[in-house]
C-alpha cells in the first residue's frame, strides 16, 4: 500500500472520531440542556412568585392525631345517599325537629330543604352567593354564613337581609360557621379576611392567621372580634350549658373554647386540640356530644409542608401554572363529648371534604363542600366499635 492512501485512511478515520465525538458532544449538551431549561424556568417562577408563605408554630403540630378506640374506618360501607343529584356541594346541615326538615346551603346559593321521612329535596331562597354554616332561629328564620355575602338572616317568608359583613374596619372575606345563643346573640366565624373561598387553600398554605371568631348583636346590630388571628377559623357550636362556644381552627386541628358568660367570659382556652383530621362544622346532638365534621385526614405531605415554607410555595406554583392537586383523604366525623373527650370517629379512606355531621335519631347525616348529596348512615347497623 503506498503512503498516500495510508495517509488517506488514517485522515478519515480521524475524521470519523471527530464527527462521532461532536456528535456526543451535542447529544451531552441537548441532555444537559433539555434538563436544565425546566429546572431554571422552574427557579425562575419560584423566584418571581409573590406568594410568600410564612414559618408556622409547628411546636403546635409536631404531636401525633390523638387515638380514639371506637371507630368506623368503613363509614361508607352502608351508607345511603340523601337527594343525590340534588344537592350540590350540602356544606352545613342544621335541623328542625318540629317540621323533621334538614336544612342545607349548596354551591349554587341555595338554601334547601330536604324532609326525612322521603328525601324529598325542596328549594328555600337563594342567597346568590355561597351559603356555608347554618342556624336555625328562635323565630323560624335561618340564620346563614355566605362566604361571599356574610352574616344573613332568611325570615320564614324567604327575605334574604344582611345582618353584618365586616368587623373593625375588615370585610368578611369566607364567612364561615355560625350558631345562636338562647339569649338570641349570634357567634360567627370568618375563617379569612385576606382571601376568599375560591383561594381559600392559599389561605391555608400562607400560614398567616386571617381568621376570627365574633359575635353579633341582633338588638343593638353590632359586631364585635371575640378572638383574632386564627389560622382558618370555622365551625360554631354553643354549649347546652349556654356558658361558652366551641369553635374550631381548621389548620391547626384543633378546637377552642370561648366562654361567653359566667366568671370566665371573655377567656378562651383549648377544648380539643391533635385531632386526627382537619375540622369544619361542629353540630351538638342534644345528647352530651359534639359532631365535628374532619374534612381530610392527616398526611404526611401536609405535615412536611406545615413544617417547611418552601414545601407550600412550591405547592401553590403547581396549582396555578400546572394542575389542581389533588383533595386528602380519609374525612369523616369525630364524636367528642362535652368535655373534649374523644368518644367515637367514623371515617373512611375514600372519604374527602366531609365538612359537617349531625346525628338525627339513630343515624348520622354529613354533608361536604363537593358531593352532590348527605350521606347519611345508620348508627345501629354501622356503628363505631372497638379496634381489634
Amino acid at each position: 500500500m503506498s503512503d498516500s492512501s495510508s495517509e488517506s485512511i488514517l485522515l478519515c478515520q480521524v475524521s470519523n472520531s471527530v464527527n462521532q465525538s461532536r456528535k456526543r458532544s451535542w447529544l451531552s449538551f441537548t441532555l444537559v440542556l433539555s434538563t436544565m431549561v425546566p429546572v431554571l424556568a422552574a427557579v425562575l417562577v419560584y423566584q418571581l412568585d409573590s406568594f410568600d408563605p410564612a414559618p408556622m408554630p409547628i411546636h403546635e403540630l409536631d404531636k401525633a392525631p390523638m387515638t380514639v378506640s371506637l371507630r368506623n374506618d368503613r363509614m361508607l360501607q352502608g351508607a345511603e345517599l340523601v337527594g343525590a343529584g340534588k344537592l350540590q356541594g350540602p356544606e352545613d346541615i342544621a335541623y328542625d325537629p318540629k317540621s323533621q326538615l334538614i336544612y342545607t346551603g349548596c354551591q349554587d346559593g341555595w338554601i334547601k330543604r330536604v324532609r326525612l321521612n322521603d328525601s324529598t329535596v325542596e328549594n328555600l331562597v337563594n342567597t346568590h352567593g355561597r351559603p356555608l354554616g347554618l342556624a336555625l332561629g328562635h323565630n323560624d328564620e335561618v340564620i346563614v354564613a355566605d362566604a361571599y355575602k356574610g352574616l344573613l338572616n332568611i325570615s320564614i317568608d324567604g327575605e334574604v337581609e344582611l345582618l353584618t359583613d365586616e368587623a373593625d374596619g375588615l370585610k368578611f372575606n369566607i364567612t364561615d360557621g355560625v350558631d345562636i345563643a338562647d339569649n338570641g346573640m349570634i357567634y360567627f366565624t370568618d375563617a379569612s379576611y385576606k382571601y376568599n373561598l375560591h383561594d381559600h387553600f392559599w389561605d391555608v398554605l400562607e400560614g398567616k392567621p386571617h381568621g376570627r371568631f365574633m359575635s353579633f348583636d341582633p338588638v343593638t346590630r353590632k359586631t364585635r372580634v371575640l378572638v383574632s388571628d386564627l389560622y382558618f377559623a370555622n365551625g360554631v357550636a354553643v354549649s347546652p350549658s349556654q356558658d361558652s362556644a366551641i369553635f374550631c381552627e381548621s389548620v391547626m386541628r384543633r378546637c377552642r373554647k370561648y366562654y361567653i358568660q359566667g366568671n370566665k367570659q371573655g377567656h378562651s382556652e383549648k377544648f380539643l386540640d391533635n385531632l386526627p383530621g382537619y375540622p369544619d362544622n361542629i353540630r351538638y346532638d342534644g345528647d352530651g356530644h359534639y359532631w365535628i365534621g374532619l374534612a381530610t385526614g392527616t398526611s404526611v405531605t401536609f405535615d412536611l409542608a406545615f413544617r417547611y415554607p418552601f414545601i407550600r410555595k412550591a405547592m401553590v406554583i403547581v396549582e396555578k401554572h400546572i394542575a389542581r392537586l389533588p383533595s386528602g383523604k380519609n374525612a369523616g366525623v369525630l364524636v367528642v363529648d362535652l368535655e373534649g373527650k374523644p368518644v367515637a370517629h367514623y371515617h373512611d379512606h375514600e372519604l374527602s371534604s366531609v365538612t359537617s355531621g349531625i346525628k338525627i335519631g339513630n343515624r348520622l347525616y354529613c354533608g361536604s363542600l363537593t358531593y352532590p348529596h348527605i350521606i347519611s348512615l345508620n348508627l345501629d347497623q354501622h356503628p363505631a366499635r372497638a379496634a381489634v
